[in-house]
């Protein structure tokens, strides 16, 4: 009897030391609940948020070996845009394209080039979506980018960043 509760308690010890991890794991990973103090940010970033937080990013994207067919459009509604770390962000998104209509926070690392802010993502995850590589620039009132999904698929993007 002793043995039996001894290896009831690992074994539910190891479950609660399991889902602290993936708890910790899933909100590092997501930025949940961590916002960089809007004053410190820099002039661009802060009117880098601005711009996009209740925007929309409207516009096509083409697939690489599909050159007679036309781009097919695509929409992200961004509720918000947040800095969560050093070089992450937070978009609040529900994305919009083909088959796909899906809202999520997707937190994404990203880098200034000079003035131009630009998602670095490189075999990057979102949940229910799969695997990601992409470079995507702001630039004015416009974005493009390349975008690949795992080593199937990929293609350019580029539209307008719209206020409602």
């Amino acid at each position: 009897m002793t043995r039996t509760r001894r290896l009831l308690w690992l074994t539910v010890l190891a479950l609660l030391l399991l889902a602290t991890f993936g708890t910790g794991w899933i909100v590092g990973r997501t930025g949940i609940g961590s916002v960089v103090d809007p004053a410190s940010l820099t002039d661009l970033e802060r009117q880098f948020a601005e711009r996009l937080s209740g925007s929309a990013l409207v516009g096509s994207f083409t697939v690489d070996g599909r050159n007679s067919r036309p781009a097919s459009p695509d929409r992200y509604d961004l509720s918000s845009v947040e800095k969560v770390g050093d070089d992450l962000w937070r978009f609040s998104v529900r994305m919009r394209h083909s088959d796909v209509d899906v809202t999520l926070p997707v937190t994404v690392p990203m880098r200034w080039v000079g003035d131009t802010p630009v998602i670095e993502l490189t075999d990057y995850s979102i949940p229910s979506l799969g695997t990601f590589t992409a470079r995507v620039f702001f630039y004015d009132d416009r974005y493009a980018g390349t975008w690949q999904h795992g080593q199937q698929i990929g293609g350019h993007l580029f539209g307008r960043i719209e206020k409602p």
